[in-house]
């Protein structure tokens, strides 16, 4: 009898047996790998370039150690140059090469909470603090290390420093990189402060975006301090200068202040979003583009330095969802209309604009639909060419002055590393050496691709993982993974943001200890166009994606090689949300689950990202919310339940999981809670990775473990 059959009153004594019986393992020859051997490799983020000389720097995490890599062509072989070992839990973030790679600058420490906490998931004696360093590369004093109290926007000849401190804009001269904070120059204190720094080609000016309430301008500051003004103020919401290559305009996007909730669908709006131009001689402001009504309506950005680039031919280039799909624009500045830069059903995460100005690079998944591969074209739509194309994901490109591409890279069964690649067609390094000699890259599988359909019909994409050695007719115990987010999108391969790295290698060890594992990419994910991410009745106005669920675990029971009364579910943050859902609206097919910080009632939820949102001034909106929730069904709750959470996470509230621990001890239903204090959503200790994986591994185990008999 499957255990979500089983009366409720008898599970608190079948958990009780089933503890005291011995662990259903696979058959150890199948197991050829431990959970630390597949998570050995380094995890490489935030790669960076030099303005003028082919050098690269990035993060690497080393189990839980990070430090601060350099690589120099043409050799490219990578060094680290800080030295911090011991799986400390303190992040590394904010990489700056200064233009000629004398020096660079960096964060080490995580960023403070509500109350003013640093991440301390280790439990230093004494906390721990967030510090930000200048690290010298060249020259009579490389390799020292000066900590510095500010950063911010370095000119074009890298000389200068401009920072917000006080709400006041200043102008600082840098002297081998320390900011000289005596010989700084307040050129402007807009109301409310200022952000979105950025210097004009010739060092003379700085445009900035001072925010309001309800709306925000774009202005302009004399770098010397002689004054500042605002550019066609108006009632919109004005942000993302750009300045012209001659310094002469400047490009903004424009848009009217909707407060919009999140966790809701948003597929147009009322008043499409535009792009304004400038002339900072004349003083006129002319509309230079206007979003279609309908799909695209709602700007939507890419990861990149910032949403809108003007090149040196003087094109515009800026992301748009017309026709359903994410993807790069080019316009003429001064007549013409947009035109594609890479056409076709895909989507563009990451984009920059070479050194040449005039040649964007960007990733997309046009084409190879569960991967990402590099491209690069003219913002004219010319010299359109592919650099990775293959069976590769390649994300987060970054051009150098030589005409080459540095990148991070995957594979099915290749963790992510950094790569530089010459030319389309030319030879590509890897700066960072081996794979450790533990990573077990020939025992993992290569997931297939596959699509099933909800429960009313929509076509679900997801990646399948057979676990190797299946005998013809033998059924496996199989497990439905559901990715965070939401918009995130799961892929053939190692995932190009560390949580789902991690994730990747969890469903690569599951299928190793005999598991088949359905990673599903459900409905308000990214990467499959406007009307999938943004679909009707998702999140918190109707759990829509819920049908993806169900349909997964259905989808499972009908395949030859699982046994239907064994399929349970894991997943965090929004995976948990519909861990949780799946465990109470489908105890007749899912066995057990394990729930990784999961959201349990959308209105908390909603309110730890939107703190001015309260219930009860929006009674219908938060009913339909609540009604959205695990928790509105929770007495149909019945299958036992792993819950894992930290309790500094910042992205859900440790409250989700408290409330139901409580709700469910109030049922006596089965569960058991593993508890990380101090850690934050995406945890910072390499050891709080394993603890929890293990735990789901074991606990998959104890409740439909691979070998039949397991309860």
């Amino acid at each position: 009898m499957p255990m979500s059959t089983l009366p409720r009153t008898l599970l608190p004594v079948v958990l009780a047996v089933a503890l005291a019986l011995p662990l259903a393992v696979h058959d150890a020859t199948a197991q050829n790998f431990t959970l630390e051997q597949v998570m050995s490799a380094p995890f490489p983020d935030g790669l960076v370039a030099a303005q003028d000389r082919d050098v690269i720097a990035w993060v690497s995490n080393d189990r839980g150690s990070r430090n601060v890599w350099v690589a120099h062509g043409p050799e490219w072989e990578g060094r680290p140059i800080t030295d911090w070992s011991g799986d400390d839990g303190q992040e590394v973030s904010g990489l700056q090469l200064a233009p000629d790679a004398r020096w660079i600058v960096y964060t080490r420490g995580g960023a403070p909470n509500r109350d003013g906490w640093i991440p301390a998931p280790a439990h230093p004696v004494d906390g721990a603090e967030r510090t930000r360093w200048l690290h010298v590369l060249e020259g009579p004093r490389a390799g020292e290390r000066f900590e510095i109290e500010r950063w911010g926007t370095l000119s074009p000849d890298g000389d200068r420093m401009a920072y917000v401190q006080g709400g006041r804009i200043r102008v600082a001269p840098l002297a081998e990189g320390i900011v000289d904070e005596e010989g700084a120059v307040v050129v402007a204190r807009p109301r409310s402060g200022a952000g979105s720094l950025s210097w004009s080609p010739d060092g003379t000016r700085l445009a900035f975006v001072s925010g309001r309430e309800g709306h925000a301008f774009v202005g302009v500051a004399e770098a010397d301090g002689s004054g500042f003004h605002f550019l066609d103020p108006y009632v919109t919401r004005d942000r993302a200068p750009v300045w012209s290559p001659d310094g002469g305009r400047i490009a903004f996007l424009r848009d009217w202040p909707v407060d919009l909730l999140p966790f809701v669908p948003h597929r147009e709006a009322e008043i499409p979003w535009r792009i304004m131009v400038h002339d900072l001689g004349t003083g006129e402001t002319v509309e230079r583009f206007v979003a279609d009504p309908g799909a695209g309506s709602v700007f939507s950005g890419v990861t990149a330095a910032q949403p809108l680039w003007w090149t040196a031919d003087d094109h515009l280039v800026f992301p748009w969802e017309a026709g359903g799909w994410k993807r790069l624009w080019g316009l003429p500045v001064d007549g013409g209309e947009p035109h594609l830069l890479l056409d076709g059903e895909g989507e563009v995460q990451h984009a920059a604009l070479a050194p040449d100005g005039r040649t964007l690079v960007f990733d997309s998944n046009r084409g190879d639909i569960d991967r990402k591969h590099l491209w690069s074209a003219r913002a004219d739509g010319s010299e359109l060419r592919e650099w990775t194309p293959g069976e590769g994901i390649e994300w987060a490109p970054v051009p150098l002055p030589s005409g080459a591409v540095a990148f991070l890279g995957s594979g099915a069964t290749m963790p992510a590393r950094p790569f530089v690649q010459e030319a389309p067609d030319g030879s590509r390094f890897t700066p960072e050496g081996a794979l450790p000699t533990s990573f077990p890259s020939d025992a993992l599988v290569v997931p297939e691709p596959v699509v099933f359909p909800a429960t009313d019909g929509m076509p679900i994409p997801g990646q399948l993982f057979r676990p190797p050695g299946l005998a013809p007719g033998e059924r496996a115990p199989a497990i439905v993974f559901l990715h965070g987010g939401s918009r995130r999108q799961m892929l053939l391969g190692f995932h190009n943001r560390g949580y789902y790295h991690n994730a990747y290698a969890l469903n690569q060890y599951l299928a190793a200890r005999g598991y088949l594992v359905l990673s599903v990419n459900f409905r308000s994910g990214v990467g499959y166009g406007l009307d999938f991410r943004e679909a009707e009745d998702y999140g918190a106005t109707g759990a829509s994606e819920v049908r993806d669920v169900l349909g997964a675990g259905l989808y499972l029971a009908q395949q030859d090689d699982v046994d239907p009364d064994r399929i349970g579910l894991w997943g965090g943050s929004y995976g948990g949300y519909l861990t949780a859902h799946g465990l109470a609206q489908a105890p007749e097919l899912f066995v057990t689950g394990v729930d990784f910080h999961g959201v349990h009632d959308w209105n908390v939820g909603i309110h730890n990202f939107r703190p001015s949102y309260v219930p009860e001034i929006m009674p219908e909106f938060s009913e339909l919310a609540f009604e959205s929730s695990p928790l509105y069904h929770i007495d149909n709750w019945e299958a036992p339940v792993l819950l894992i959470h930290g309790d500094d996470d910042r992205n859900v509230k440790f409250s989700e999981t408290a409330t139901l621990v409580r709700e469910l001890t109030i049922r006596g239903v089965p569960h058991e809670v593993l508890v990380f204090p101090d850690e934050v959503h995406g945890f910072l200790l390499h050891q709080s990775w394993l603890e929890a994986y293990q735990a789901t591994a074991d606990w998959f185990d104890r409740w439909m473990g691979p070998e039949p008999g397991g309860l």
